[in-house]
């Protein structure tokens, strides 16, 4: 991370620490301190908190065991951030955390008599840099799932689609935390279907969240060799709410209202396509960022919409799911998992100020 995106996110964190009447804030969680200082504090992907915690109280201190604390220092954090270190037997990193920081003070993990903080709502709205990055992870993501798809055969198992996607993910540095396969037969049944050795047959939906630099991007393609209508229309379906839903975020967010009204507008296309309750078989998604669901559309929910944001609405609609990470300023919105490459037709919302190419399903002969 250069100086100059540090430095704006010393002045996002001045200002929180102002409106919070704080002198401190402290982060354990890995999303967390990968957007605040661009390096990984987590040797288990899987971990809630990493083996470090990230202060500021006006500048920057890492708290690090003493098993962890050098390879910090050299490979993950930026020279202006000082690291302390403890002996990794003799306390806790919470308890490290208390004895070093000026109060009052919040944390993001459990700190004795810290407030909490939800680092969703530091780290949003995205900056210019980070809109660069997502352009660029967009990209070298939907290239890599739309190529897996393009060689897909009937007789392929779900298992096999996702290994060569996590492959050709894997070559232009992309992880992927969710790779998720269905065939004609599970598409149908399953909102969420993991890979398992059954084939495709008739068609494959393809979902992926790739990650790279802390940054994650949500996609969904659909590959078939004989398209029934069903999937064509449900597809068409689909893509109707999610882009109402990307409208709805972009006039929420311009009058600084909260995600709560963004699930008002999403229910209200659902009652539009004569499908009052179909919201409520599975969550039609959100913002995305250093975690796949920075937050999601639901009822009431009273977290405020902040632009520019990534987000990515995937809503399934019989055995299709409309999806892909799209940018929402006030400006506009842009779709970021593109190639340019794929069928896409326009899709324009019935309610919202809002249009927008969406990704149809690639017949393959």
């Amino acid at each position: 991370m250069d100086a100059t995106e540090l430095d704006r996110r010393a002045d996002r964190l001045d200002d929180y620490l102002d409106a919070a009447g704080l002198d401190a804030v402290w982060f354990g969680r890995p999303e967390t301190v990968k957007w605040l200082t661009g390096g990984s504090v987590a040797t288990d992907r899987a971990a809630r908190v990493g083996d470090a915690a990230v202060g500021y109280d006006g500048s920057f201190t890492v708290v690090s065991t003493n098993a962890e604390a050098d390879r910090l220092r050299a490979e993950e954090l930026p020279e202006r951030i000082d690291v302390e270190t403890v002996e990794w037997h003799a306390t806790t990193l919470a308890e490290a955390v208390a004895e070093r920081s000026p109060t009052p003070a919040a944390a993001d993990v459990d700190v004795p008599g810290f407030e909490r903080v939800d680092g969703s709502q530091i780290r949003l709205p995205l900056t210019d840099g980070e809109v660069d990055r997502y352009r660029a992870l967009g990209h070298d993501a939907a290239e890599a799932v739309e190529r897996a798809c393009r060689a897909v055969d009937p007789d392929d198992s779900e298992r096999d689609i996702a290994f060569g996607v996590r492959t050709l993910l894997a070559e232009r540095d992309v992880a992927a935390p969710t790779i998720l396969v269905g065939g004609e037969r599970r598409a149908q049944r399953y909102r969420t279907p993991t890979p398992t050795d059954e084939p495709v047959e008739g068609y494959a939906r393809v979902t992926v969240v790739a990650e790279r630099d802390g940054l994650h991007a949500p996609l969904t393609r659909h590959v078939a060799f004989d398209t029934p209508d069903s999937l064509a229309d449900d597809l068409t379906r689909a893509a109707q709410i999610e882009v109402s839903a990307l409208g709805a975020t972009r006039a929420v967010g311009r009058l600084g209202g909260d995600v709560g009204s963004v699930f008002d507008g999403v229910e209200a296309t659902y009652e539009f396509l004569d499908d009052e309750d179909g919201w409520r078989d599975g969550p039609v998604g959100g913002a995305t960022g250093y975690v796949a669901e920075e937050w999601t559309a639901r009822p009431g929910a009273d977290v405020p919409v902040q632009t520019p944001v990534a987000c990515a609405f995937g809503p399934v609609v019989g055995g299709a799911r409309s999806q892909d990470t799209v940018l929402v300023a006030d400006e506009g919105i842009e779709v970021l998992t593109k190639t340019g490459e794929w069928p896409t037709s326009p899709v324009v919302s019935w309610d919202y100020d809002a249009a927008l190419p969406r990704h149809r399903v690639l017949l393959v002969e």
